[in-house]
């Protein structure tokens, strides 16, 4: 028996995200046949955002190994003893936004995110810039990510529910959808 439940822990994450004001369209699981690391992964977005321009997609990263290591030292532990805080998985958090017409300066945006997200949620915006064709012109599509590391120890001990985290996913959603209508040229 698992030490900690990935599966149920991920289930908590949507249940806490709807609970902040998201709601929840897909989720998948990966498992590489190989390392048999996992992969899981969330569709999102703000309630009121529902049908519209901005996609969050949440990805949590697990490594056997880490895990493994974690349960071994949980195990080996005495009853009253809590485990160190040194096992972590990566938890990724991207926003997108379909080709933008008239898209941002990318520095002033990340200016701006930078307040929107502070220092608990550092924010990464880059652009790509694309031609579908010789003769058509550029199109500007926009990402923001986001990483998170998920204590092991916290989530064994059930306090892992990333709050304040997901209250500056939500404030980073709502700047998004607000701004995008300007840059979509609506």
């Amino acid at each position: 028996m698992a030490v900690i439940d990935v599966a149920g822990y991920v289930s908590e994450i949507k249940d806490h995200a709807v609970d902040h004001g998201f709601h929840v369209h897909d989720e998948r699981h990966f498992v590489e046949t190989y390392s048999l690391r996992q992969a899981w992964e969330v569709d999102l977005h703000p309630e009121e955002g529902c049908g519209g321009p901005l996609d969050l997609h949440l990805a949590l990263e697990v490594d056997p190994r880490v895990l493994l290591a974690f349960e071994d030292i949980v195990v080996e532990l005495p009853e009253d003893e809590e485990p160190p805080d040194q096992f972590h998985f990566p938890l990724t958090f991207t926003w997108a936004l379909p080709p933008l017409p008239l898209g941002p300066d990318l520095l002033r945006l990340a200016i701006d995110l930078a307040g929107v997200g502070g220092v608990e949620l550092p924010l990464e915006v880059s652009a790509i810039d694309s031609y579908p064709s010789a003769t058509d012109p550029s199109e500007r599509r926009l990402t923001i990510t986001a990483r998170q590391p998920v204590s092991l120890a916290r989530v064994l001990a059930g306090e892992e529910l990333l709050c304040e985290t997901l209250d500056r996913c939500l404030a980073v959603s709502r700047y998004l959808l607000e701004h995008a209508t300007g840059w979509l040229g609506d």
